[in-house]
């Protein structure tokens, strides 16, 4: 039997086993997919052992989509372009990094029906994920990419990678048109974002890349102020389609039942 993994810390949240086991049996694959949460330390002796055939695939969340970079031996393109990376597999004895994170996220806008071409842009974070939204939304077009992270330094960092992108101050709100969270809270409940977004208007687009829980405050708070709200379930169901693919050559179908699946 074929195993995979999710891996990251903290990794309870995470649904990845209950997308990828409801399609492994559904396609009859001898194959089992769990999450393990780990340490730094512990990146090394993980990719020694998809080298080793006792792990044949696995997905990568916070905090390791770049921390494990230099434990691979090659990235694809897309893991080059972004310093992330989401999936890993075994090709030709090597054990390779690709990011499906972006091909998530253009499906998500896609699904969406939303077009995104010439708009203000406002990214709450600087973490794993976010270097391979900017890089979608450069493909879409939009007008202005403002990234907010509340260690200023580790948003700069990302002008090595995107050098147009602008760099605020955590808690500055400019003008914009779509608002992505992509910080971690939200995970918790309780957590909150502690910007007053009241003066903003209505009719923005809030976006936020959690999709467990699937309302946090941050999207509650868009709703309640007028503006589109997605959580980020569909980027989360198409970047694990992607993987699924690379690993095992299929495209299970994405209909109801797999998105209400998410929701139990």
């Amino acid at each position: 039997m074929k195993k995979f993994l999710v891996i990251g810390n903290p990794i309870g949240h995470s649904l990845s086993p209950k997308l990828h086991n409801y399609w492994i049996k559904q396609n009859n694959i001898n194959a089992t997919y769990e999450k393990q949460k780990l340490d730094e330390k512990d990146l090394k002796n993980i990719i020694s052992k998809v080298k080793e055939k006792k792990i044949h695939g696995m997905n990568v969340t916070v905090p390791f989509k770049r921390s494990i970079i230099p434990f691979l031996d090659r990235l694809s393109i897309e893991a080059q372009k972004t310093q992330s990376v989401n999936t890993v597999y075994l090709a030709n004895n090597k054990v390779i990094g690709h990011n499906t994170d972006i091909g998530g996220f253009d499906m998500s806008i896609q699904k969406s029906n939303i077009n995104l071409l010439n708009k203000k842009v406002l990214i709450l974070g600087a973490g794993g994920v976010v270097p391979s939204i900017i890089y979608s939304l450069i493909k879409m077009k939009v007008s202005k990419v403002i990234v907010a992270n509340r260690t200023k330094e580790k948003a700069e960092n990302l002008k090595n990678l995107f050098n147009d992108i602008i760099v605020i101050n955590w808690g500055e709100l400019p003008n914009f048109d779509v608002i992505i969270n992509a910080t971690s809270l939200g995970l918790k409940k309780e957590d909150k974002i502690h910007i007053d977004f009241s003066l903003i208007g209505k009719n923005k687009f809030f976006y936020d890349v959690i999709y467990n829980p699937k309302e946090t405050t941050f999207l509650k708070t868009g709703k309640k102020l007028g503006n589109i709200t997605i959580n980020g379930k569909l980027m989360f169901v198409y970047q694990a389609l992607m993987a699924f693919n690379i690993w095992h050559g299929l495209k299970p179908d994405i209909n109801d039942d797999v998105l209400s699946l998410l929701d139990k």
